[in-house]
């Protein structure tokens, strides 16, 4: 994956058409409270505007289920970006239609336009490899309007670029021989999480948490084949229990995945790590299932012996202690996944051990987006570690070692 980046290319004069990944959390009033995403981008915006380039961007917000919606709208994105960039951001109301086409036409070199939100049109998210004729079709008319509007393509979205959207795939296939390559921040997701991963430095451990099983199986079984060691938090961990006979209470379990859970352990044997003890408590949550509400009976109790009732809500403490002392002898750390309701106090203190091992560790340490990010984030963290992904769900793709067509596309360095 040695792409050729935006730095490479001449762009003084020339129209450059970035889809950048703008999907960022915001309040109820649209006041963006987490800009890191925007932030991340700005070293590959200024690199077009400082050269002279006229730059493009484009990015999806939300599910806005490929139609306009205020709530998904871009424009508080393109006032945040003049903000932290210091230099006027024109904002185009809509995508590929007039008023997108004379914004672009009017760009002068250092000037900057963000369309309106990508996913406002239904062509954006239909599947290649499910598409109708008619449907592919329309697919290509929406991605060439896109690519029509610029010299250079850009990719620097590494949260959507395990996906065959328009504006990650469709658009530079429609690109013909004009140049397409890659931002900085793809050129350091790519760095770290297929280059370090491919030749770590050992002890090489991956830490993997979470709900579910099942969405991580993949990342899983490939990561038993390349750590010394794979430590499993969050929800997950309670399938496992079940798997071994253990009681779970309330906890949240795949009970249709025990099977599954029995087959990594014999395929891991001593490499998965599994927790000792369990931090539960009879809990209310709010509607959503987003947050407790109100707890009762809390108590660290033996992994596999939650009583009835109660659930499973972190690591206990003897597990924490025994994955920071794995950690901190890791040369290579990997962090997918909180390892319990990291949101609610007293059951952070699981995923602040982790994160605290890591941030104390000598270790290359890479943090997989997500959960995990935003954990690391919050605790303060984050300067104290190698990298920090912007991609959820790219990131477990990228570490399960899948090819990424929106990659593969862009232009060999």
């Amino acid at each position: 994956m040695n792409k050729r980046n935006i730095q490479d290319v001449d762009v003084d004069g020339k129209t450059v058409l970035m889809r950048v990944d703008f999907n960022v959390p915001q309040d109820s009033d649209g006041t963006i409270t987490d800009p890191r995403r925007i932030e991340a981008a700005l070293p590959s915006i200024r690199s077009v505007v400082d050269r002279g380039g006229k730059l493009i961007l484009m990015s999806h917000l939300g599910r806005p289920e490929g139609a306009p919606h205020p709530k998904f709208s871009l424009r508080p994105c393109a006032e945040k970006l003049q903000e932290l960039l210091g230099r006027p951001v024109a904002f185009a109301g809509d995508t590929v239609g007039d008023e997108a086409q004379q914004a672009a036409a009017r760009l002068t070199p250092g000037d900057v336009l963000l369309l309106e939100n990508v996913r406002f049109h239904p062509e954006e998210e239909i599947k290649d490899k499910k598409a109708t004729p008619e449907e592919k079709n329309a697919k290509e008319s929406f991605a060439r309007k896109l690519a029509d509007l610029a010299d250079v393509y850009c990719n620097d979205a590494f949260g959507t670029c395990h996906r065959d959207n328009a504006s990650m795939l469709t658009v530079p296939q429609q690109m013909g021989d004009k140049p397409k390559v890659v931002g900085f921040l793809v050129e350091k997701e790519i760095q770290y999480l297929s280059g370090v991963i491919s030749k770590p430095e050992r002890p090489f451990v991956a830490i993997i948490g979470g709900a579910k099983v099942s969405s991580k199986i993949d990342v899983i079984r490939k990561l038993l084949g390349l750590c010394d060691h794979v430590l499993i938090g969050g929800a997950m961990a309670y399938t496992f229990s079940l798997a071994k006979g253990g009681s779970v209470g309330k906890s949240l379990v795949e009970s249709d995945k025990v099977d599954l859970a029995n087959e990594l352990m014999q395929t891991g044997k001593d490499k998965l790590v599994l927790p000792v003890d369990t931090h539960c408590a009879d809990v209310d949550w709010d509607e959503g299932f987003k947050r407790i509400v109100n707890t009762r009976q809390a108590q660290t109790v033996p992994a596999g012996e939650i009583p009835e009732g109660f659930e499973g809500l972190d690591i206990g403490p003897r597990t924490a202690e025994r994955y920071s002392e794995i950690v901190g002898a890791a040369k290579t750390v990997v962090w997918n996944g909180p390892m319990g309701v990291f949101e609610c106090s007293p059951f952070d203190e699981g995923t602040k051990a982790v994160a605290q091992a890591i941030a104390d560790s000598d270790a290359t340490s890479i943090i997989g987006g997500g959960d995990s990010a935003a954990a690391i984030e919050q605790l303060g963290f984050a300067d104290r570690v190698t990298h920090v992904s912007t991609g959820g769900g790219a990131s477990l793709e990228m570490l399960e070692g899948k090819q990424f067509a929106a990659v593969d596309i862009l232009d060999d360095a």
